[in-house]
């Protein structure tokens, strides 16, 4: 997005609306209305096809756990509730009971327990159903993990070594050391993509020579309202779209400071017969610091805002669900929601 330059209102309905206004020392224009896209003294009736025609989704960036993208022509509302879902409504399966037949490491049995609940678990939630509370468990609810470990010396390391890692053998327990015990069919339902931690390398306990920790584990489908383990994300963010708009040309020297006001990429330096004038290229990148607002040369120059119906998504999934499944899972749980509160609806009426 290239912000060209032009003249600029602050308080015409259209910018009210549409955009969040930063200045020196407030933002304001902050407030969404009680009824999202409606605004008093403009016409916004509902209409589902120019509704489709605003929405967009676009994806940015997307790496094995992490993706960004841009949503835009939505209310902050239902932005906020994709993201509470995907945090605390995307089912995973986490440890949920851990059985310790021998614990001599330094690490008390309760710790353990919490650690080894924490590890992400690669399996598909949706091969397995809920365990209710005193259901009991079956290849169809439970994963079963066994973790056996014992540190001895190694009789290899040389004399006088130092590093434990070197010294003794199995001196740090992993999570990579949990062994999928198969219940069932669950060997050929998951032989495509056999069921693990998500990452080996996760420190879980250190153990020194005589030590050891023996204990069974069984992983349950939850949901991360319930507990963080079961939330399929490290992170769930958005941020509106920033937007920079000035108000006649920046040259010369000003160009340059205007430039330094802001991260890197955000504002380029061009030279037009042989002189510098500031361009800004890329305002996504703009963290909104407002320091450009503190010079007084850029003083009714330039002008900050936020768009109001553009939100820019950050989902960093914690391995087990790929980050383009977890939207899609979370627009599912909406849609669920959605049709529960019309089913309600209808049945009130019908009682009426």
């Amino acid at each position: 997005m290239v912000t060209e330059t032009k003249k600029f209102k602050h308080n015409d309905t259209e910018t009210l609306r549409s955009r969040v206004i930063v200045e020196r020392d407030r933002v304001t224009s902050t407030a969404s209305t009680d009824f999202p896209h409606n605004y008093p003294g403009v016409d916004l009736a509902w209409d589902f096809e120019k509704f489709k025609e605003n929405f967009k989704i676009k994806i940015n960036r997307l790496s094995k756990n992490e993706m960004e993208f841009d949503m835009v022509g939505i209310d902050a509302s239902i932005a906020n509730a994709f993201r509470r879902i995907l945090i605390a409504e995307v089912p995973t399966m986490a440890i949920s009971n851990v059985f310790v037949m021998n614990n001599t490491s330094v690490v008390v049995d309760e710790v353990l327990a919490h650690r080894l609940g924490l590890v992400p678990i690669l399996a598909d939630p949706t091969k397995f159903d809920f365990k209710a509370k005193d259901e009991t468990s079956t290849d169809v609810n439970t994963i079963v993990f066994k973790l056996s470990v014992k540190c001895r010396h190694d009789p290899n390391a040389a004399a006088g070594e130092t590093d434990p890692l070197k010294k003794y053998i199995n001196s740090s327990v992993y999570s990579g050391d949990l062994v999928w015990q198969p219940k069932g069919d669950q060997l050929e339902k998951f032989k495509d993509c056999p069921i693990k931690p998500v990452y080996d390398d996760i420190v879980i306990a250190k153990l020194r020579p005589g030590q050891e920790i023996d204990v069974e584990v069984h992983c349950e489908k939850g949901l991360g309202q319930d507990h963080a383990k079961w939330s399929p994300v490290a992170t769930a963010t958005y941020r509106l779209l920033p937007e920079i708009l000035v108000n006649g040309e920046i040259v010369g020297e000003d160009a340059v400071k205007f430039q330094s006001c802001f991260p890197e990429g955000v504002v380029d330096i061009v030279v037009e017969n042989g002189v510098k004038k500031a361009v800004v290229v890329n305002p996504r990148k703009d963290t909104v610091s407002r320091e450009v607002l503190r010079h007084a040369e850029f003083e009714n120059k330039v002008k900050l805002t936020r768009v109001r119906d553009h939100f820019i998504f950050t989902i960093e999934s914690v391995g087990s669900i790929e980050p383009q499944d977890l939207l899609v899972q979370a627009v599912q749980v909406l849609m669920d929601k959605c049709a529960l509160v019309k089913r309600a609806l209808q049945a009130t009426l019908q009682t009426e």
